[in-house]
């Protein structure tokens, strides 16, 4: 007996033990007798725990890291709650920039709370509110995970949700009482929700992100949008992003009418301030076009390079990512590019895209064993563990 012939034969039993569902054989293993394939999705249970005990651990011990946190969400909010508070000018009557519907959907949690601990025990409400946040957080990611999962294999969902976790940036984001934080939530949910085939809801999603979050992140819920118009049935997908659009906007100018004690519309006067003429942002300073780039290598450090490659490197792989994961990942790049044109920066304008920074590094993760695959076919567990070292390492280092 020869040594080739020995081994060719060691090979060929041990191939069936270290198949890894990328051979053919495995996924006709995976058919059902009537030749439909398997749904092999990730359950719920596993991410929400995850997540949940993540981002409860954010809500506990979570920084402020934004001046605007505290003067423009929580000093209002304090006021709406104990009539006592210092107010902005971008509070005042005359500018009204501030929505303050979207204070109100907070005070649905921060009111019940001061009325069971009262006025001595503020911080018990603060926490109250942080925790509300890291719920949102934890059910829309925990969505997109699932999502991911019954789309394109457990593999890619437990990497998307390792670095849901375990990424800094998502970890203090994810618990931040600021209006981009909330149009991550809607960006997470959108995106999860058009890979899920539900259309109509991923753009009725898309539109309370805006109107209710930040109106200018509009560009990053863009091409889901506009991908689930021509995708599902034009008609009903258009209408549901309008009527949600319309209700919430109602919505909004009777909240700020309320508050301001005049006919108003903060959205509209943002954009106004902003874009039309009047905004002097540059004044509270300005970077140069690196900023956002090293602060994303600063918050994901190589996953975020990882994730710039998404494009050459996942899409060259034999799985499939196109054209669906392409499109919920291509607001990474819009939005880079957007902001990095704009003098003034803030570490806050990145929030919307965090968790497809994830989403992308992951994929690109997901796709190093399809190109090993062909040349070392009976080697895969060796290139897998060589993958998972490698994200270990990216974690950890």
């Amino acid at each position: 007996m020869s040594i080739s012939s020995a081994r060719q034969r060691r090979s060929t039993a041990a191939s069936p033990l270290t198949d890894d569902g990328y051979s053919k054989e495995a996924k006709e293993r995976r058919r059902r007798t009537d030749g439909e394939e398997v749904e092999e999705g990730m359950r719920w249970f596993l991410p929400f725990l995850a997540l949940g005990l993540l981002r409860h651990m954010s809500a506990s011990s979570n920084l402020i890291h934004d001046c605007d946190e505290v003067f423009n969400y929580w000093e209002p909010l304090h006021f709406l709650l104990y009539r006592s508070g210092f107010q902005t000018w971008e509070y005042s009557s005359d500018h009204a920039l501030r929505s303050y519907l979207y204070l109100f959907i907070h005070g649905l949690v921060a009111g019940p709370a001061s009325s069971i601990f009262g006025g001595e025990h503020k911080v018990r409400v603060f926490y109250a509110v942080r925790i509300f946040l890291g719920l949102l957080s934890t059910i829309t990611e925990t969505v997109l995970v699932v999502a991911l999962s019954r789309r394109y294999g457990k593999r890619l969902a437990c990497y998307v949700l390792a670095m849901l976790c375990l990424t800094s940036g998502c970890f203090f984001a994810s618990t931040s009482f600021l209006p981009s934080s909330f149009s991550m939530y809607a960006v997470t949910l959108s995106s999860a929700l058009f890979l899920l085939e539900k259309y109509a809801c991923a753009v009725a999603v898309a539109a309370a992100g805006v109107i209710l979050g930040w109106p200018f992140s509009i560009l990053v819920f863009l091409p889901v949008t506009v991908y689930s118009l021509f995708r599902g049935h034009f008609k009903r997908v258009f209408l549901s992003g309008l009527l949600t659009s319309l209700c919430l906007l109602v919505l909004s100018v009777v909240a700020d009418y309320y508050s301001y004690g005049r006919w108003t519309s903060s959205v509209f006067n943002l954009l106004k301030y902003n874009v039309l003429g009047g905004g002097e942002s540059h004044l509270y300073g300005t970077e140069g076009t690196t900023f956002y780039f090293r602060n994303a290598f600063n918050n994901f450090n190589f996953a975020f390079v990882l994730a710039l490659l998404f494009v050459g490197v996942a899409l060259s792989a034999r799985k499939n990512y196109a054209p669906d994961l392409l499109i919920v990942v291509s607001p990474v790049y819009i939005w880079l590019a957007f902001m990095s044109l704009q003098a003034h920066k803030e570490e806050r304008f990145l929030y919307p895209i965090y968790p497809l920074i994830c989403v992308a590094a992951a994929s690109v993760i997901d796709s190093f064993p399809y190109f090993f695959h062909d040349k070392y076919a009976n080697e895969q567990s060796i290139f897998e563990k060589v993958n998972l070292a490698f994200f270990i390492t990216l974690h950890v280092f």
